[in-house]
């Protein structure tokens, strides 16, 4: 028997937009003459990054901590530039999103830190009035997917009934999380699988 699904939680990457981190490392680099390499070691091979999405430092500490490790101060407008310059939605993934129907509730959970919140509306600007501000980062949750955990703050805070959401994330191991948690969940590596994922829940 089909479950009946009433809310829709999505990944962000790699499920509505398409991610490139070496322009985003190589946008960083050219802001403070740094090497690529050493903006890269700053970001991933000091576990900032991961840190940061986890929320185990804040928005500030993290880019106190980048700025000084590049070689040049990094504020929330450079961060964010260098995030959208590596960042495009996936035309075709919002097209079938906003074809669906509109009393199906929508919200985003993306394993990125809080200034995530600031750039998602930019980039899938067409979807803000179904989202109605229900985009959330796993670091102001406390935590990173596929921790269970996660997703159990997430729907608290959505006020959502695990039993009636799916959600989609293009990774494998984050599914089995929601699973977990009580979610029904599936993976997609491009719109044409989200497609067919929302049509075997009956949702297009």
């Amino acid at each position: 028997m089909r479950p009946r699904i009433g809310q829709l939680l999505l990944d962000f990457d790699g499920v509505l937009a398409r991610y490139r981190r070496e322009r985003r490392i190589a946008h960083l680099a050219a802001h403070a003459g740094a090497g690529y390499d050493r903006v890269h070691a700053v970001l991933y091979g000091s576990g900032l990054e991961a840190r940061y999405d986890a929320g185990v430092v804040d928005t500030g500490d993290y880019l106190r901590a980048l700025g000084k490790g590049i070689g040049a101060p990094v504020d929330e407008a450079a961060w964010l530039a260098a995030r959208l310059a590596a960042t495009e939605a996936d035309p075709q993934a919002l097209a079938r999103v906003l074809a669906l129907d509109g009393r199906l509730r929508l919200a985003i959970l993306t394993n990125n830190g809080a200034l995530m919140a600031r750039a998602i509306p930019r980039i899938v600007a067409p979807l803000l009035p179904r989202l109605e501000g229900r985009v959330l980062c796993s670091g102001p949750l406390g935590g990173r997917k596929p921790d269970p955990q996660v997703f159990a703050r997430a729907l608290d805070r959505l006020g959502w009934n695990p039993a009636t959401t799916l959600f989609v994330d293009d990774l494998f191991v984050n599914v089995q999380g929601a699973r977990a948690a009580g979610l029904h969940a599936d993976s997609v590596r491009d719109a044409r699988a989200l497609g067919r994922v929302l049509g075997r829940y009956g949702l297009a």
